[in-house]
């Protein structure tokens, strides 16, 4: 509504003003502050190889169990717009590396949480975001300078299953790392290529089947489609298969408007049963004559067109998911057909074996495509006593898939256990002593901020956290070696060189700059606007 005042400036005044509560300055940057760390110290015992799982219990009440950052934030349903953010920064963290998605969490919220006691010592929050940016700068290039380069290719991938095995340390597949790191591997190598560094991850499908234990995970050679042939008499393994990919149903056309019709005697029943025949014989004879073997409906069919198929000896598998389609097609050079009229032999895909095979302990079974003829195509079967093992372990490898993913593109490290955080602390606290001005008070609170997750692990590990970190950063000053970390799992050393425990630079950059770029951004709201009882 807009109103005038006495000067005859206008005012506008909004309907229902009265029922809002408002916070601005201090107040709505400390709530802000505050709800980013909630989040953060929720996410803190998920850290590390010892650290704990949460139990997500959706709507419809289906269980998640799971200590995947990204996905214990996608599935909370925070209400809270800071909290949101941060569950922004997490998949972000996920889509873009897809490892590290719990300690993006915990680095932005210790930030946060530095950043309070330089805003009660009177610091404006734009100029803690200029020390942020800059101790930002000072880290990632400190990151650079002490990273190494692993070497490796298709005849000896050992360094990349070590560091395959560090991503899935605190999985629930642990107890098969060794495993399960070596099929990862595997997979991304089948579908990569060195010399671009380029990984087509679309040609690597993770399957699961309940029945078994992880430990029974498999790498199959080609695509793996969770159905059956429509009928149990068709041939359950077909050879040099010619496949043809249909989007079309087999069922006579149906008008697109509304209709009636009236079958008052027993010739016209007839009539219409011949027209209905014709029509699937029509179409059974489209695709014999195109010279498939083997036919990939994306639709059903009733029992009339799949006793046509069987009789003109057509192996048929009916309801194929649009994804499996897509892939299918890319896999084996066939075209997606969407009339019978335009199948073709030249839009018929190519594989070397189609096997309906029985993979889990269960009855179901499952159409396999080997030997594709377009390009390599591999399947990670994923095998588990129920469902929600089945889908953390899926979740599990994804991550080991994402990593061995990163090295291709960048082949350089840093030490993980918490040991490139530290070193990074250790240069920044040198840095900020050179530094004159505000900025000084940025960059040590940025340098204390980082120690959030070598403590956080420390803390998981059942050690006293603030004793361990301490010992580590006087060992790395003493030795100037960046590669003593917390030993979570007590071998005996803190050397992660030795134990084997590799971070991606690629990844470790990005999260260093996701979470400063979080905290600038919380930093600057200074206002809150929201309906009274909600807040």
């Amino acid at each position: 509504m807009l109103r005038y005042d006495s000067s005859g400036k206008p005012f506008i005044i909004i309907r229902d003003q009265d029922q809002k509560e408002r916070l601005t300055g201090s107040e709505a940057r400390k709530a802000n502050i505050l709800a980013a760390m909630t989040v953060a110290n929720l996410m803190k015992t998920s850290i590390g190889p010892l650290g704990m799982d949460k139990i997500l219990v959706d709507q419809d009440g289906e269980v998640t169990a799971t200590n995947d950052g990204a996905t214990i934030l996608k599935n909370m349903q925070v209400e809270n717009p800071i909290a949101k953010l941060l569950v922004e920064l997490s998949q972000g963290q996920d889509d873009e590396i897809g490892d590290g998605t719990t300690s993006v969490v915990v680095f932005a919220g210790a930030l946060l949480e530095e950043s309070l006691s330089l805003l009660e010592k009177g610091i404006h929050p734009s100029k803690i975001s200029e020390g942020y940016e800059k101790a930002c700068d000072i880290a990632v290039q400190h990151l650079i300078s002490i990273c190494d380069k692993i070497e490796f290719d298709k005849e000896d991938c050992s360094s990349l299953i070590k560091a395959a095995k560090t991503s899935l340390g605190s999985k629930i597949v642990n107890q098969y790392t060794d495993k399960i790191a070596k099929i990862s591997v595997e997979a991304v190598l089948a579908v990569a290529d060195l010399e671009r560094k380029d990984v087509r991850f679309d040609l690597i499908k993770l399957e699961g089947k309940t029945g078994g234990t992880l430990g029974q995970t498999e790498l199959i050679d080609g695509i793996i489609i969770p159905k059956n042939f429509s009928h149990p008499q068709m041939p359950k393994q077909i050879k040099n298969a010619k496949i043809a990919i249909l989007t079309c149903p087999f069922e006579p056309p149906k008008p697109k408007t509304g209709h009636k019709l009236d079958i008052d005697s027993v010739k016209k029943y007839k009539e219409l049963l011949e027209i209905e025949q014709n029509y699937f014989k029509k179409m059974t004879d489209l695709v014999k004559k195109s010279g498939a073997t083997v036919v990939l409906c994306q639709w059903g069919f009733d029992d009339e067109a799949n006793h046509l198929l069987l009789q003109k000896e057509l192996p048929a598998v009916r309801w194929v998911s649009g994804t499996d389609i897509e892939l299918i097609a890319i896999a084996t050079g066939a075209r997606i057909v969407p009339r019978f009229s335009e199948l073709t032999p030249k839009k018929l895909g190519k594989a070397g074996m189609v096997t309906e095979k029985s993979l889990g302990t269960t009855d179901e079974k499952m159409i396999v495509i080997e030997k594709c003829s377009n390009t390599k195509t591999v399947t990670i079967l994923v095998k588990g006593g129920n469902k929600m093992v089945v889908e953390e372990g899926k979740r599990s490898i994804h991550d080991a898939l994402c990593v061995t993913r990163n090295l291709i593109k960048d082949n350089r490290i840093v030490y993980g256990g918490g040991a490139v955080e530290i070193s990074c602390s250790v240069a920044l606290n040198k840095a900020s002593k050179e530094i004159k001005g505000i900025e000084q008070y940025s960059i040590r609170a940025f340098s204390q901020a980082l120690l959030s997750v070598p403590i956080a692990l420390a803390s998981n590990s059942g050690l006293n956290s603030l004793e361990a970190v301490s010992e580590i950063q006087l060992k790395q000053m003493k030795e100037e070696k960046p590669f003593f970390g917390i030993d979570c799992l007590s071998k005996g050393t803190s050397n992660m060189k030795e134990q084997n425990v590799f971070d991606t630079l690629r990844g470790k950059i990005q999260q260093f700059l996701l979470a400063t770029q979080m905290a600038k951004m919380i930093l600057k709201i200074d206002d809150i606007i929201r309906p009274t009882g909600q807040y």
